[in-house]
């Protein structure tokens, strides 16, 4: 008997196959973990409409929404994609032991690796390397603040994935490569990010668009100030002059002008990432965020299936 009792599908075209098969397969309970719903507020109304009509319809058999952020379990609700009773947002999280503050001569063996000096200043960013994750916006602050601060390096950690639709930045990579020379440090795929961590002072992530960013969970774990926009997900996470700064979409401007605030401000900064760590502690352990779905999955399993 190959039949299942429960199917908890995520990512939006994923989630839509996964849900149908569970519908004529009548899977008595269907889970959906949405990842940050795909419809954004820069999107044009009928292609909003259009989104919303798509999770609407395929919400009329799901039996439970989790969502990672607050702003969508209230969207769900407005936009009628699930009942309020049925959708729980569950937030986002990591291993609070992998990603914990480093010794400091651990830091600096790393720095020595990549070539950069022990009293630089390092702003970090880890993405995939397309337009919409903000990488053009951080690499035209870069090139502003290296103009006048020439110890000051920026380490952009990623690739782009060979599925990837979304457009690439290559140009401005070569572009910003021969602008700042050995101050830009581009590591491609890594594992190592916690000890990537370790060796900044700011973490970046100037995304247009995101569900619950883990990477800025990550940096807040290992205490690192945030520099993000001011986009769904992201503003749960930041707190502005509290855990760190927010600035508004594609302003590469005012994120250069934000990211000299923490740079003349080292103390200033280093307070805000040890409030950001205290903040990940209490709101993003990710055995705090699966037990908590692991007891609304039980809840409804008792209901639904017995």
């Amino acid at each position: 008997n190959n039949s299942f009792d429960v199917v908890h599908v995520h990512t939006p075209i994923a989630a839509m196959v996964g849900r149908l098969a569970a519908f004529l397969a009548r899977v008595p309970l269907v889970i959906y973990t949405a990842h940050g719903f795909y419809f954004h507020d820069d999107m044009t109304p009928v292609k909003k409409f259009f989104y919303v009509f798509l999770e609407f319809g395929f919400g009329l058999i799901t039996d439970v929404v989790f969502t990672q952020c607050d702003e969508d379990a209230q969207s769900a609700v407005r936009f009628k994609i699930a009942s309020k009773d049925d959708v729980y947002a569950i937030g986002n999280g990591v291993d609070v032991k992998t990603f914990s503050p480093m010794e400091e001569n651990n830091t600096g063996h790393l720095r020595e690796t990549l070539g950069i000096p022990n009293d630089a200043f390092v702003i970090g960013m880890i993405c995939r390397l397309v337009k919409e994750k903000g990488v053009e916006e951080f690499l035209e602050a870069a090139r502003e603040i290296k103009s006048e601060n020439e110890n000051c390096y920026f380490l952009l950690i990623g690739e782009r994935q060979v599925h990837d639709h979304a457009e690439g930045v290559d140009a401005s990579i070569r572009f910003s490569q021969k602008s700042l020379g050995k101050n830009l440090i581009l590591t491609g795929y890594r594992s190592d990010i916690p000890q990537l961590l370790s060796t900044m002072d700011l973490y970046v992530l100037p995304s247009w668009r995101e569900g619950m960013p883990r990477s800025i969970i990550e940096a807040m774990m290992m205490g690192l100030p945030v520099l993000a926009t001011d986009i769904r997900g992201s503003r749960e996470e930041v707190i502005p002059n509290q855990t760190g700064l927010l600035v508004p979409v594609r302003s590469p401007r005012l994120l250069a002008a934000a990211m000299i605030k923490f740079i003349s401000s080292p103390k200033w900064a280093m307070e805000l990432g040890s409030n950001g760590r205290q903040r990940a502690l209490e709101h993003y352990d990710e055995k705090r965020v699966v037990n908590f779905q692991l007891e609304i999955i039980e809840k409804y399993s008792k209901k639904l299936l017995f």
